[in-house]
């Protein structure tokens, strides 16, 4: 019987080496494959989705698993198309997450376009979620075993097109059983800490990215508050993000908090913290993962970033694929460019980037 072919996308880390060993248990004819992304120059040691060491660690890993392992030279394209992203965004007063991006364009197009040329049948990730098929044949998304874990989030950009190549062996699993798993296999990443920020800021804040590679965006500006009357001076908007209290450099006997971005007049509105609610918003660009959107208003719980905690919420259609989001309760911290996120129960829906 001849074996099912699956690419796993490889980062040196202990998730998607796990993902790789299950698969080989499976019976899957598997083949390791790693991105090499761009990164600022000079600092190739630190971009943490393909430094040399993790480099090494993923070629390490597909030794032990006796599988074939490449390297895809994706810099170009992800400079282009997501490091871009990232600063266009800040330009125009967003807080952009270009690992929705990433996901959409350079994983699951770029990468699974070079596994289906390998004549994969399936490319794997080592992300926390699960697939699920319906009698129809179309995949559901659900949330992954592990909730603290949960990646579904990243994952609300793709469609049914890309779904259906898709597999996720670790969000099955608790993240502890994950590294138990690890060891079991004798794989060298059973330890190694997960990675949390961006890849291409290789650890550092994001503000110091933007002064080196878009020092144009960060034009000072008013502040002012939620009436109107000017209280201070900001040293450019991308330096402040919603919700902020520190650093605002504006005396008041009472807190004050960062609560919108105006990029056409370049100011920084703050407010009082009663002042930071918001009863709706509204997200473009809305991605259903059924394929088809839903004919009538539904009640669902809202994620409106990725650490956030899922809120109620009653989520009605607009034209030009968006959606209204109103909350049964004013919600802290909605940040324009983030996505909202729309769950029933365990079963991911879709969502959109808030405008």
């Amino acid at each position: 019987m001849t074996k099912q072919k699956v690419v796993v996308a490889m980062s040196g880390g202990v998730d998607s080496s796990v993902a790789a060993a299950l698969l080989k248990q499976q019976g899957y004819e598997v083949t390791g494959m790693m991105l090499r992304l761009w990164s600022e120059p000079g600092k190739e040691d630190s971009n943490r989705c393909c430094t040399p060491d993790s480099m090494a660690q993923a070629r390490r890993v597909a030794g032990i698993l006796d599988i074939p392992f490449y390297v895809v030279d994706a810099k170009d394209v992800f400079k282009q198309t997501i490091v871009q992203y990232f600063l266009d965004g800040y330009a125009r007063g967003e807080t952009p997450n270009p690992c929705l991006l990433c996901n959409r364009q350079i994983r699951w197009t770029f990468l699974l376009n070079h596994a289906l040329a390998l004549g994969a049948e399936f490319m794997a990730t080592g992300h926390y979620v699960r697939r699920r098929m319906t009698d129809d044949g179309r995949c559901e998304l659900l949330r992954a075993v592990d909730h603290s874990k949960d990646q579904s989030y990243v994952l609300h950009v793709l469609t049914q097109a890309q779904l259906k190549y898709a597999l996720f062996p670790v969000g099955e699993y608790p993240k502890p059983e994950i590294r138990r798993l690890a060891a079991e296999f004798g794989l060298p990443t059973a330890s190694r800490a997960d990675s949390q920020d961006l890849c291409f800021l290789a650890g550092e804040d994001y503000r110091n990215f933007l002064q080196r590679n878009a020092p144009e965006i960060l034009q000072p500006g008013n502040i002012v508050t939620t009436e109107g009357k000017v209280v201070g001076k900001h040293d450019g908007l991308a330096n402040y993000t919603i919700g902020q209290r520190k650093g605002l450099g504006v005396f008041s006997p009472d807190p004050l908090y960062v609560i919108t971005k105006n990029a056409s007049n370049n100011t920084l509105i703050i407010g009082a913290a009663d002042e930071l609610g918001f009863t709706e918003l509204t997200a473009h660009d809305v991605n259903w993962i059924s394929g088809e959107a839903p004919k009538e208003p539904f009640r669902a719980l809202v994620k409106i970033r990725y650490s956030a905690k899922e809120v109620e919420a009653r989520v009605s259609l607009m034209e030009r694929n968006q959606a209204k989001v109103k909350f049964d309760h004013p919600v802290r911290d909605v940040t324009t460019g983030q996505a909202a996120v729309f769950y029933q129960d365990e079963l991911m829906l879709g969502g959109g980037i808030i405008q």
